[in-house]
């Protein structure tokens, strides 16, 4: 069974190119920044998985993702491997996406988060005394 769930934040925005040919379809690439449940001295906090999805996925990614969303994915890794122009071989492990979600919320990237007073309640405004069920 080759199966990859991962939760993670967008590096960058997803990039979408699309294949030559008679019957062109999209190819998105993204980077998902994962973070580690541990940390050793001297490593990252986090690991940076290449993703790759295809079709209206792809589309999907390009017009509704952005760089530092949140988003969860369901897929399946893969390696490919390639002779280049030296002779060198080469091999780059990427996941291939079935599936991605949003997973943080609407408001995530547009409104800073609210931070409560020294007596730990928030701040609410405008809000009328009528407005109050006592």
């Amino acid at each position: 069974m080759n199966k990859v769930v991962l939760l993670g934040r967008l590096t960058k925005d997803p990039e979408i190119r699309y294949a030559e040919g008679e019957n062109s379809v999209a190819v998105g690439r993204y980077t998902l920044a994962v973070n580690r449940r541990w940390k050793r001295e001297g490593e990252t906090e986090a690991d940076f998985i290449p993703c790759v999805v295809f079709g209206k996925a792809a589309s999907f990614a390009e017009k509704y993702f952005s760089k530092g969303q949140m988003i969860g994915i369901v897929g399946r890794l893969q390696v490919r491997s390639w002779t280049d122009r030296d002779g060198n071989k080469k091999s780059k492990m990427e996941v291939v996406i079935e599936e991605q979600h949003f997973a943080g919320s609407k408001n995530e990237n547009q409104e800073p988060r609210r931070e409560p007073a020294e007596d730990g309640f928030y701040l609410i405004e405008d809000i009328e005394d009528d407005d109050l069920p006592f």
